[in-house]
């Protein structure tokens, strides 16, 4: 203490909490980001860089030498410990904003049981090998608190690692990476229950303290709960014309959080699991939850997480580690941490019937520590539960090791399992339509949101259906800044500003409408924000859609109706945009001609209201990708849905037939044998007439037409029978149906068909939507 009272001066008690402590944390930022930038190209995680900047600045590494050791550890701990804690309320509670809230309660069991099987494993380890570890380290008092210390070490996975994981190595959104992250929450909900148990053991209390203390408990996070949902309600109908809560507002919301966080702390309570459940109830949708998710990530993800896992290294101290006894003993908690997990893991797996590669991954992700296993040491410590500092010093050092073993091992998996990972989209043509949509929308504009969110809503079908809509607003880049790059604020989904000059009083619009629809509905749309020049706008597009695992695209069109119903030419830029997406998309992608009616209101009209959609079928992939995506829209009270298939007159339909079993009059359909094309379009069509038109849920009509004259002739006679059009985009010379079907072809980009519904010889009122079924760049030439 001496040399650092020398180091600091008279006034060093003083110096220390205010500026040292900035020095250190600063230090560690560095030092943190320093790595990831050396690990980043080697594809290691950003958690792993952070822990390795913690390790190398602890008493294992620099802090051998005496100033560093000073400069770090003169009188400082405590306040680690109140910067910790901090960063643990933001953590979690950033976590509950973030986690698919739908999902967690659609695979709670499954989770649950990941979980639990890890748990279960690990806590007979931690009973069987106490004795030993109790003896090996010299430690005295209560044999029951070392097991349920070392029950906490070994059962529970750090949620914010594997959260953190998921999103560097992009798998966050797949399947496997959204369960991972669940059974993580689990586990770590199992954690805090011993934990909780852990921190009220120095005390002695009866079943009346127990019972006294989880009634305020609940006291207080219900009542934090109330106050976040009707203090979010007020300042989201507080001034519509901002796109987000002021800095005011937002301290208010922060506030609830924090007293009721350092209310349970100040009980003897871990708040950990109260903080992720204050998150995860928050109202979804408006400007609160757009607000906090915005500033909170950047802060998060920038400053408390980096300085969170640095803390976790900077605590290893493998000093102590001097003996093969005391080496052995972290090696035996770390394999049976290991052996624990795996084997909990996997039987769990194979239980619920999931792939061994992807239960090894699972397995892998769920071994990762330095959450609650740390805070328990340092609970166990303080409280005198654990009178072994050698036994905490251990302990540490085990957990700090086993996830910088595991961090470049499961980036490694991640990689070498991109197949299972990576993006892999199925078309709606072999999709279950009770499965789950994750769709993507895109706008320019205000105009097209309303019918956009309309057909969100209306793609859900059943209310048992999930859907994970994600609605894009494309901003051009003003040509004098294109060669300028971005500020933070500036970029995709990272608008802070009332005033920037990037989206203006478009955002205001689309924000307020989605507002709204998400308020009156169960449906909640997920906004982003791109801000690119129209060259480069078709990558970002393509890349998000990637990330979120997208199964379909859907873009505006380059024209807009006018008021005298009209089609106008908008910007180029957007057609240009829309011929990238349809080039480059790993997804289905649909562009819709939106004319303005009652699409976009279908969400909203009276329960007895019907809106008639039509599904033109003139056959091929597209055709049938449009049906797959018709069932979606088919399924949903409010629609009714009307196939209408279009077959030459000169075709014999009574070579081939539909093999349904109904009571109407056999509907026979001309589809040639020795055609594989023909032969699809028949599975589908038997599959979905024997499904949804012999239960009534959609009509079926056929069309016998000669040419394209003929074609266009009908497509005129029913123009104002529907309300919305889909139709495939379809090859450029693949039927004698759309041949001739107008003079010339404005947008091929929409194809025969539905260039003509675009036309402005066309007369209709109902909007369109066409579709095209993923394909390679190389045969989209082709055709």
């Amino acid at each position: 203490m001496d040399d650092g009272s020398d180091c600091f001066g008279r006034s060093g008690e003083f110096f220390n909490p205010v500026l040292a402590m900035g020095a250190q944390v600063s230090s560690l930022l560095v030092i943190s980001h320093f790595f990831q930038l050396l690990l980043k190209p080697l594809g290691q995680p950003a958690p792993l860089a952070q822990i390795l900047a913690g390790f190398v600045l602890g008493p294992s590494c620099l802090s051998h030498i005496d100033s560093i050791r000073t400069f770090f550890f003169y009188d400082s701990a405590e306040y680690y410990e109140t910067m910790a804690l901090y960063a643990r309320i933001i953590i979690m509670y950033l976590i509950g904003l973030e986690i698919d809230f739908a999902y967690l309660r659609r695979n709670l069991r499954v989770a649950t049981v990941i979980a639990c099987g890890s748990s279960f494993i690990c806590t007979i380890f931690a009973i069987a090998v106490t004795s030993f570890i109790y003896e090996e380290t010299g430690a005295q008092g209560s044999t029951v608190m070392m097991t349920l210390t070392l029950a906490i070490i070994l059962c529970n996975t750090a949620s914010p690692f594997v959260t953190c994981l998921a999103h560097d190595l992009k798998f966050a959104y797949s399947d496997l990476g959204r369960l991972a992250i669940s059974s993580s929450l689990v586990a770590d909900t199992y954690a805090v229950f011993l934990l909780i148990i852990l921190s009220t053991s120095k005390r002695d209390f009866g079943f009346s303290d127990w019972l006294v203390r989880g009634v305020l408990y609940l006291i207080i996070v219900v009542t934090a709960i109330f106050l976040n949902i009707n203090l979010a309600d007020w300042l989201n109908r507080r001034q519509r014309t901002q796109k987000y809560l002021k800095n005011t507002e937002l301290f208010a919301l922060i506030a609830v959080l924090f007293v009721a966080a350092t209310s349970l702390e100040t009980m003897g309570i871990s708040s950990i699991f109260a903080c992720f459940i204050l998150g995860a109830l928050f109202p979804r949708g408006g400007k609160a939850a757009r607000t906090l998710l915005i500033k909170l990530s950047y802060s998060v993800h920038n400053f408390v997480l980096p300085f969170y896992f640095g803390y976790s290294g900077f605590r290893a101290d493998l000093t102590h580690v001097n003996s093969f006894r005391y080496f052995a003993v972290v090696a035996i908690i770390i394999l049976l941490s290991i052996g624990g997990k795996v084997t909990g893991t996997l039987v769990a797996c194979f239980h619920l019937k999931i792939p061994m590669n992807e239960g090894v991954l699972l397995a892998f992700l769920m071994n990762l520590k330095g959450h609650v296993d740390l805070l328990a040491l340092t609970v166990g410590v303080e409280d005198k539960v654990l009178s072994s500092q050698l036994f905490c010093n251990l302990m540490t050092a085990a957990v700090v090791i086993n996830s910088l073993i595991w961090g470049p091992l499961i980036a490694y998996t991640v990689r070498r399992e991109s197949d299972i990972l990576g993006y892999k989209h199925i078309d709606f043509e072999k999709q279950c339509p009770e499965s789950e949509l994750k769709l993507l929308a895109c706008v320019h504009s205000p105009r097209p949101v309303a019918t956009m969110i309309g057909l969100i809503a209306t793609c859900k079908g059943p209310d048992s259906v999930a859907i994970s809509p994600y609605l894009m607003h494309l901003i051009e880049l003003p040509e004098k800044n294109k060669s300028k790059n971005l500020l933070y604020h500036q970029k995709a989904e990272d608008e802070l500003s009332d005033d920037d000059n990037y989206g203006g009083n478009d955002v205001v619009e689309i924000n307020e409408t989605v507002d709204i629809f998400c308020s009156e509905t169960p449906v909640m749309i997920n906004q982003a924000k791109v801000v690119a020049p129209y060259a480069t706008m078709f990558a970002d597009v393509c890349e998000f859609a990637e990330d979120v695992r997208a199964s379909i695209i859907i873009l505006p069109f380059h024209k807009h109706q006018r008021i005298d119903g009209k089609l106008e030419n908008g910007k180029e830029g957007i057609r240009i945009t829309n011929q990238k997406v349809l080039l480059h998309a790993k997804c289905t992608v649909a562009i819709l001609i939106d004319r303005g009616l009652t699409a976009g209101s279908m969400h909203t009209t009276a329960s007895g209201t019907l809106h008639h959609i039509a599904m033109l079928f003139f056959g091929g992939q597209d055709d049938r990708e449009a049906l797959g995506f018709s069932k979606r829209l088919g399924m949903h009270h409010r629609i009714s849905l009307t196939v209408i298939r279009f077959l030459h007159k000169s075709v014999p339909t009574e070579h081939v037939g539909i093999d349904v079993d109904h009571k109407e009059e056999d509907v026979l359909m001309a589809i040639p044998s020795h055609e594989s094309e023909a032969d699809a379009d028949n599975t589908v069509l038997t599959d979905f007439f024997n499904r949804f038109v012999t239960s009534g849920q959609a009509g079926y009509v056929m069309k016998h037409v000669e040419n394209g004259e003929e074609t266009a002739m009908a497509l005129r006679d029913m123009a104002d029978m529907y309300t919305m059009f889909i139709v495939g985009k379809g090859s450029r010379c693949n039927s004698s149906l759309t041949t001739g079907i107008s003079d010339w072809e404005e947008c091929p980009e929409l194809g025969r068909v539905g260039d003509f519904l675009a036309s402005p010889d066309f007369e209709l009122c109902g909007s369109v939507l066409v579709v095209q079924q993923h394909r390679s760049a190389s045969a989209d030439e082709d055709q």
